[in-house]
């Protein structure tokens, strides 16, 4: 809706200038303003209608009951997920509801859950939502808008600083009346922001006002979702009950959904330990991410007969970008040039056919697996979005892009050769057996990892790396060091996956905007900040069409590319899934989710097991 009462020059509009608001405003400010609406997608095509009563990929007649155990790695010593502090236990999002629910099978849609209906002005300068009236707490109290108002400012003074580069565009919040809240925004135009906040999670007021938010605890919080916490060992197993009377298990968007009674986390020193522990029957379901284990290890007896199930499901979800990240923040690691030579002796060819079986595809973009991402060739499209900007880019960015490729031998001579020979151009020698710099230093740099198993990925690279002089280590500590260390930029080298959305906006300021760069806890993982990129990003989020955001993020992606601020990995467009035979499944699966939530457990595995409500 836009702010009341702005008036535009007409032939009749001077005395309306000069006047306080009068009547004739009033009423036309009411007869042209934007209706409320049950749900948003980005560029208004919805696929459900208002009348709907549930998504098309589940089954709304589906029993509620059981037990579904999952594995978590590591260790946890916070219930809260939203702050720096702290490893967060999995599973904890489970209990808070949002204003708006996403769908699985539009790109990006959401329909009313906390908040009953939508409001978004036509120039897309503010959104409204107006609460359920049903809506609670788990303690019985009703969620009001001044509790939507108190979570955003909730998150952006205390939450980790993705938030607060997440919701930049917001410049006031307004509690209109108990149940309807304003979202004002800096300007109009970004259509992905109303849906932004409509992923906002809803904290009680009342419960909050008189503890620190920020503070890592293992206090069990409280929310409004579909399960609470029921009981929790520290660091080894957290419980989450099925919420009988919970206030929107009726609502379309939660039809089928949430099913299990309890849902399980245990948690494992390592993966490999999990693996055996699932074999056992310690837990039922598992998702796979070594391609040796997938090829190998899902053999025996309960898996001929059919006890546990093995499944390889397509993800349509862009698969994004997975590899060993440089912290630009480093010295050593400014010159791209640098980044460009450690790059050239990741063998990818000779680790997919000797590590992997061949099971991956090399990442080209960082919108891997998607229409998202740019191809070899620079098309018109991307070349008109970045033309404004050539004399700030490098020759490399309107270049075809060529990823080294081996004979998958182990034989990387012509790319150590060209390694060798950039490192000269950045001021490098080799002395030696030693890569030094003007100052006799070697080059040199560690590895830091969280997975056992990813050591012998890094393995044969290091080799390669001290071929030319280049020394390098591995240092392997658990989850919440690892998550310590990023968020303090006390790093060389990570491996991590960066997931995007189908349809990607305001959290790329947060990945590779300035403002990001130098947070502590920052998803800008690089610490990469360019003045080009900033202003890419904002013209990513105000496109107004699917062209515009498709063509502006394969745009993005080239600049990126060119900076070489990742050695690509792979990607698998596929989950690997195991489970044990105890569970059914709709017939249709969500077309960008795994759709785990939809599952339910067969009564008659537990004999006497009651169906609940």
């Amino acid at each position: 809706m836009l702010l009341p009462f702005t008036f535009k020059f007409t032939r009749i509009s001077l005395f309306c200038y000069l006047c306080t608001f009068c009547y004739l405003c009033i009423q036309s400010s009411l007869l042209f303003a934007s209706p409320w609406l049950y749900g948003l997608s980005l560029y208004g095509d919805l696929k459900y209608p208002p009348t709907f009563t549930q998504f098309q990929y589940v089954n709304p007649n589906a029993p509620k009951g059981g037990v579904f155990k999952q594995a978590a790695i590591g260790s946890f010593d916070s219930l809260n997920p939203y702050i720096v502090k702290g490893n967060a236990v999995a599973g904890i999002n489970l209990i808070y509801d949002t204003l708006l629910k996403q769908s699985s099978d539009e790109p990006f849609s959401g329909y009313g859950l906390i908040a009953e209906k939508v409001k978004v002005a036509d120039d897309f300068s503010s959104v409204s939502f107006l609460i359920n009236k049903n809506a609670r707490f788990h303690d019985g109290n009703s969620i009001q808008a001044s509790d939507v108002k108190f979570s955003f400012e909730l998150l952006i003074e205390q939450g980790t600083p993705l938030y607060r580069s997440y919701y930049a565009g917001v410049s006031k919040v307004v509690v209109d009346s108990p149940l309807q809240v304003t979202f004002y925004f800096k300007e109009g135009g970004n259509r992905e922001l109303p849906l932004i906040i409509g992923q906002l999670p809803i904290f009680p007021a009342h419960y909050w006002r008189d503890k620190d938010f920020s503070k890592s605890s293992l206090v069990i919080p409280l929310g409004s979702g579909a399960y609470q916490v029921g009981d929790f060992d520290a660091s080894k197993r957290i419980t989450y009950q099925r919420v009988k009377d919970y206030w929107a298990k009726d609502l379309p968007v939660n039809k089928g959904m949430f099913n299990f009674d309890t849902m399980v986390f245990d948690y494992y020193r390592d993966d490999s330990v999990a693996f055996e522990a699932f074999k056992s029957g310690a837990f039922d379901f598992r998702q796979e991410t070594s391609s040796k284990r997938w090829a190998t290890g899902y053999k025996g007896n309960m898996f001929s007969a059919g006890e546990i199930i093995t499944a390889k499901i397509a993800d349509k979800t862009p698969q994004g970008m997975q590899g060993f990240w440089f912290n630009l923040r480093k010295n050593k690691f400014k010159d791209v040039r640098v980044r460009k030579a450690i790059s050239l002796l990741f063998d990818f060819e000779w680790t997919n056919k000797t590590l992997f079986y061949d099971a991956y595809t090399r990442t080209n973009s960082f919108y891997a697996g998607s229409e998202l991402a740019t191809e070899r060739q620079i098309s018109a499209q991307e070349y008109a979005i970045l033309e404004p900007y050539k004399a700030q880019l490098t020759a490399a960015v309107f270049d075809p892009i060529d990823f080294p490729k081996t004979n998958a031998d182990g034989n990387v001579r012509v790319q150590m050769r060209e390694a060798v020979k950039l490192l000269e151009q950045a001021g490098y020698q080799l002395e030696g057996s030693k890569m030094q710099d003007k100052n006799g230093l070697q080059l040199s740099f560690e590895f830091l990892l969280y997975s056992k198993d990813f050591e012998r990925i890094v393995h044969p690279f290091r080799r390669n790396l001290q071929r030319i002089g280049i020394k390098t280590s591995i240092r392997l500590v658990d989850v919440s060091q690892f998550i310590n260390r990023l968020n303090n930029f006390d790093f060389d080298l990570i491996s991590l996956p960066r997931g995007q959305s189908i349809s990607p906006g305001n959290e790329q300021m947060s990945y590779w905007g300035c403002a990001s760069a130098m947070q502590v806890g920052t998803a800008n993982w690089s610490g990469i900040c360019s003045p080009v990129i900033d202003k890419i990003i904002t013209q990513l989020i105000m496109s107004d069409t699917r062209d515009k955001l498709v063509n502006t993020s394969k745009a993005l992606d080239r600049v990126l590319l060119a900076q070489h601020l990742v050695i690509p990995q792979w990607y698998l467009p596929a989950y690997r899934i195991a489970y044990w035979d105890k569970f059914d499944h709709p017939k249709i699966a969500p077309l960008y989710d795994l759709g785990v939530a939809t599952w339910w457990r067969r009564p008659s595995i537990d004999g006497n097991q009651e169906v609940s409500p």
